[in-house]
């Protein structure tokens, strides 16, 4: 049932694991990461562990898709280490990562949850085979019984990690699907945890002191009220952290004709660059801020558009953000009224999916398909057609399926910012498939 005001009892309800806070189906069995923190705290010692032996090779590729892959980017790049992440593929991205690594003193981390995620299947066999299919040079991190560990077994991998049946993809950062890559890094676990446990204990709190119900709230009465594009900004330092937001929301939310809109990456503008559908929170790096972004943030909010404002301390508190971000993308979901934990558009994804591969297999090629050639002159037509459709609270999606590089992004951001200068519309860009 839907909450446009979570109580103190709601809160206790939800660490109840009380399905009808939501629709009553089967959410109880997706939170799993309620506890997962204090869970990881007493694995300190296979952690270290972890570290130890990842010190033995000179370069480390995470093979993964979506919730897999995407903590374990954000710990890369905001920490600056050197674990290489691989979720795309686009054949020229997967040679660009081969290109940076010595393949013979590489360790390669297998992260699928179901284990039968197509992607991370052909990832590992590619790279399986360009290692003279050495096991040890492997890790999978899949959850119990599943494929992977079947294949990871029967390939004599180096170690298995097991996820968490009751943790989704995308609320699984805290799990060992973002833990294990986090201490092959080097990155202190014992100290990210601890920021995390902390979040953990004020996520239990009464509301009036509560971060993750408070933004949970304020995220899903506004998206009720018609604001629901979530325009994420946040500081340089941790700017990947988005990324992973983009999927928890989006995935989370957009379900059922609702959904909560994360707009990630998209240059602050003027107030009235922005329509009336707009939300914007500011993850502002403490010891590192971004003063232009101060002066933007002061602006839209002097100028009325609603503005949520997290101070993060430093990058280790990036593990205090993710369980807040989970508390609050379930609380949003309770206001909306749906399943946060649930996946239908993606399953039915997969399965269509499953499809073409099975047409392949069985007949050696794919089904005939209708395309579009880059100078036929109906594709500028319908591009026009496209963009003269778009209307107040919509946006414009870009999702490039080419490689992810810094000319491509410059090129994508610039069609996008073109729409929204035109358009005053929210713009999101990714690349794909991850």
């Amino acid at each position: 049932m839907a909450n446009s005001r979570m109580t103190n009892d709601d809160i206790q309800r939800l660490w109840n694991k009380d399905a009808t806070l939501w629709t009553g189906a089967d959410e109880a069995k997706w939170l799993g990461w309620l506890d997962i923190v204090e869970r990881q705290q007493a694995n300190a010692a296979l952690f270290a562990e972890v570290a130890e032996e990842a010190r033995e090779y000179s370069h480390h590729v995470l093979l993964g898709m979506g919730g897999s892959s995407l903590c374990p980017e954000v710990l890369s790049l905001s920490f600056g280490k050197n674990m290489l992440v691989l979720d795309s593929t686009d054949p020229a991205q997967v040679l660009a990562i081969e290109s940076k690594i010595d393949l013979a003193n590489t360790l390669f981390v297998v992260a699928s949850k179901s284990g039968s995620t197509l992607e991370p299947n052909v990832f590992k066999q590619y790279f399986f085979e360009r290692t003279g299919r050495n096991g040890k040079q492997f890790y999978a991190i899949t959850d119990p019984g599943s494929k992977m560990q079947q294949v990871a077994e029967a390939d004599g991998f180096r170690r298995i990690f097991f996820g968490d049946p009751q943790i989704g993809g995308r609320y699984s950062a805290l799990s060992n699907f973002g833990m294990i890559p986090a201490a092959i890094m080097g990155i202190d676990t014992t100290r990210f945890l601890a920021a995390a446990a902390d979040m953990v204990r004020r996520c239990r709190a009464p509301k009036q002191v509560n971060p993750g119900v408070q933004l949970g709230e304020w995220l899903g009465n506004h998206a009720v009220a018609g604001r629901d594009k979530l325009t994420i900004i946040a500081s340089p330092g941790i700017h990947d952290l988005g990324a992973w937001l983009e999927q928890l929301v989006a995935e989370s939310t957009g379900k059922i004709g609702k959904g909560i809109i994360p707009v990630d990456r998209e240059a602050p503008r003027p107030p009235d660059g922005y329509g009336n559908d707009r939300v914007f929170v500011y993850e502002r790096l403490f010891n590192a801020p971004d003063l232009a972004q101060d002066a933007a943030m002061d602006a839209l909010e002097a100028a009325g558009h609603p503005v949520y404002r997290i101070s993060v301390a430093d990058e280790y508190q990036l593990g205090a953000e993710f369980f807040r971000w989970e508390i609050a993308t379930a609380v949003a979901g309770s206001v909306l009224g749906i399943h946060p934990f649930d996946q239908p558009d993606v399953e039915a994804a997969k399965i269509e999916t499953r499809k073409l591969t099975s047409e392949y297999e069985a007949h050696g090629s794919l089904p005939a398909e209708s395309l579009l050639k880059v100078d036929d002159p109906a594709l500028a037509d319908k591009l026009t057609e496209l963009l003269r459709s778009i209307g107040a609270g919509d946006y414009f999606a870009i999702l490039g399926y080419i490689e992810m590089t810094a000319a491509h992004e410059a090129v994508l951001q610039g069609i996008r910012e073109r729409v929204l200068s035109a358009k005053r519309c929210a713009t999101c860009l990714g690349f794909g498939p991850r």
